[in-house]
């Protein structure tokens, strides 16, 4: 037998003894899922095949903002987390909305909620409860990690469920309206399309900002599984501007246009100075 039907053998062993594996399989796939959203590009013209149109970073926090609006707090540096430009992007976000009110699909460790909770009059956060973790096997130690940073802020309102039933219109008649929405669930495809889809019915209105994390798997590398999910989820005929914010790993919608750069994974890189205290 040759080597590479042994290989193939294998492979196919692992995957019926693991059919989870499929969809990792099946993410890999570039090249389907990057034409998967460029079939969008009539829609959103400046998406082309280096993702979607660039806004600086500087744009959101400009290197002349008091050190506070350039400081994240808490940060773990840990597995699962966001980048620190994440999370100042967050905060100005927030910080540009008097009395905002901030929802987010997943929790983890509760750093984006407990950074945003710093500049936003509320925040709710959704997560699976103890009880569906522990249905997927998830370890005690894990399931109790999560809101760690912010479940002890008392402008943080902490939800459970899951993203894909949870009452989203009854969340917005009492909670809302939400001028800020961080989605950072499930990263799949149909995940981000389902939630995407079921936010933009339920929650934005037509001064609403919706941000999506890993929406690149680095800076200016776009995760076209994630954006093929956005784009697919998006309602018909939305206004406004959809692009990917330089310098981190999200993609934003706005209902507002702001100045465009095309995507140049060559670029020459920013600068940053980092200090970190602990």
């Amino acid at each position: 037998m040759s080597s590479r039907i042994a290989t193939a053998l294998r492979a196919f062993g692992a995957l019926a003894r693991t059919p989870a594996l499929l969809t990792v399989v099946l993410a890999a796939d570039t090249d389907a899922w990057r034409a998967r959203a460029l079939a969008h590009t009539p829609r959103w013209p400046d998406l082309n095949a280096d993702g979607l149109p660039l806004l600086p970073f500087a744009q959101f926090v400009p290197p002349t903002v008091p050190a506070a609006a350039r400081t994240v707090a808490p940060f773990a540096f840990g597995d699962g987390g966001s980048l620190p430009t994440d999370l100042l992007l967050l905060r100005a976000l927030a910080r540009q909305q008097p009395g905002c009110r901030y929802f987010e699909i997943g929790t983890w460790r509760g750093e984006s909620a407990a950074n945003v909770a710093a500049e936003a009059a509320t925040v709710h956060t959704l997560n699976l409860s103890a009880d569906e973790m522990r249905a997927l096997h998830l370890p005690e130690r894990y399931i109790g990690l999560h809101g760690y940073f912010s479940r002890a802020l008392s402008n943080v309102t902490h939800l459970h469920g899951n993203s894909a039933t949870f009452d989203l219109a009854n969340l917005q008649r009492e909670a809302g309206p939400f001028d800020l929405v961080f989605i950072d669930g499930d990263h799949r495809y149909e995940a981000v399309r389902r939630d995407t889809a079921r936010v933009f019915e339920h929650l934005v209105g037509p001064h609403t900002v919706v941000v999506w994390h890993d929406a690149s798997r680095q800076p200016g590398q776009p995760r076209w599984e994630v954006l093929a999910g956005l784009l697919d989820g998006l309602p018909a005929g939305l206004p406004g501007q959809l692009a990917q914010v330089g310098n981190t790993l999200c993609a934003i919608y706005s209902p507002n246009y702001m100045p465009v750069l095309a995507p140049d994974p060559l670029a020459d890189p920013a600068r940053f100075e980092v200090e970190v205290r602990f």
